[in-house]
């Protein structure tokens, strides 16, 4: 007879340890992760902002949930000590016919609720902006007092150990390899590295996988394939400053441009500036067959210092090198599918299976909104008394 906990988590980036967080007080539970540690996927290897939220259409999940999510992140934070920095961030307009694209974004921003004097965006001249960063070059901006960063690391850190602490476990090196009904429970089966198999049950399956959620999604019997997103990456590039240190305190943000939100200049807790991502598209095939190429082509750079030199003239020549790379998941429009711009939770009221919640699509702003999409995950399962009926308490 296999063991029997409440929940599976499948994916230890940090959608699954929120998630692993807010569901664990219901019961036991197993996270699933095939790799040997936690969150080395796409959740550390991004640019570790808090997103105030403007940029992201009205009424969707994705503007939601980051928007209620960065201000549960910077609660959790303050209160649980994770190191971040609420730096604020400038969206600059570096020509006059960018101007109308920050008027764009305003109006969005205040459409998603960022209308309070901490989070509301505030519209700066030429004269403003060079008080701020004297180095930066620009017609005008927006500045976004609600932005930050955070060490990711260590913020899913304190999210496992949360989880643990309630009882939680994390099963590393353990690939998911099927579920299937069994009565009125999933029955799980796993592999670990060194070959050995085990089968669990549990009343609640969450695929949290994030670039793998497809290839979980396709081995959960009895889903239509239509409620299964194909295989769609989006890989980021990422460069540092070689030789030189950057002349910023802030965040910059050119107007978004090219279906992504620019080569932007981003600082890491020690005050370093990176830049990126670019957008490089990834071979179907290589999504297919989940096979992620991290590495960062060098002649990408010359991209780089002309995009970053519309913001920043005087970057020095052949100061940018190399650092790494980060690969998004995304939706594909037509079908069953939603706004390939949103996120997407797959719950029971949507592909008809008890207890399962799929989480597709899940890209920038994840971090920030991970603690909002976790209740979400929350509601679209019958937590409280109901979960300890069907879990035999």
């Amino acid at each position: 007879m296999a063991e029997h906990v409440q929940t599976v988590v499948v994916g230890a980036g940090v959608l699954g340890l929120a998630v692993a967080r807010k569901l664990a007080p219901q019961g036991p539970m197993l996270i699933l992760e095939r790799e040997d540690a936690i969150g080395t996927g796409t959740s550390s290897r991004n640019s570790e902002v808090i997103h105030a939220g403007m940029y992201y259409a009205a009424g969707t999940l994705k503007a939601r949930s980051c928007v209620e999510g960065r201000r549960q992140l910077y609660t959790y934070c303050r209160e649980r000590g994770v190191a971040y920095r609420q730096t604020g961030k400038l969206i600059v307009a570096t020509e006059a016919g960018q101007l109308p694209a920050l008027q764009t974004i305003a109006e969005r921003a205040r459409m998603n609720g960022l209308i309070t004097p901490d989070d509301s965006l505030q519209w700066l001249d030429t004269e403003q902006v060079r008080e701020m960063e004297p180095a930066l070059r620009c017609v005008g901006a927006l500045w976004s007092p609600a932005t930050g960063i955070i060490d990711t690391h260590a913020f899913m850190l304190s999210l496992q150990g949360e989880a643990e602490s309630l009882g939680a476990v994390l099963v590393p090196r353990t690939e998911f390899m099927s579920a299937e009904r069994a009565g009125s429970f999933w029955r799980v089966r796993t592999r670990g590295i060194d070959g050995d198999e085990f089968e669990v049950d549990c009343s609640w399956l969450v695929n949290a996988a994030g670039l793998q959620a497809h290839h979980v999604a396709r081995r959960i019997a009895g889903l239509d394939p239509s409620y299964i997103p194909a295989a769609l990456w989006l890989k980021g590039n990422y460069f540092s400053l070689s030789s030189c240190r950057a002349p910023f305190s802030r965040l910059i943000y050119p107007v978004p441009s090219g279906g992504g939100l620019g080569v932007h200049l981003t600082l890491d807790m020690g005050g370093q500036a990176r830049f990126g991502p670019d957008t490089e598209p990834v071979d179907p095939a290589m999504a297919a067959r989940d096979q992620p190429d991290y590495r960062v082509d060098p002649a990408r750079a010359e991209g780089f210092y002309a995009a970053i030199r519309s913001y920043w003239p005087e970057l020095p020549e052949g100061s940018l090198q190399p650092a790494y790379s980060g690969i998004r998941p995304k939706l594909a429009q037509g079908g069953t599918r939603l706004d390939a711009n949103d996120f997407e939770i797959s719950d029971p009221k949507r592909h008809g299976l008890p207890g399962l919640v799929q989480l597709f699509g899940i890209e920038s702003p994840g971090i920030t909104a991970s603690l909002a999409l976790a209740a979400e995950v929350a509601r679209a399962l019958p937590v409280g008394r109901d979960a300890a009926a069907t879990c035999g308490m």
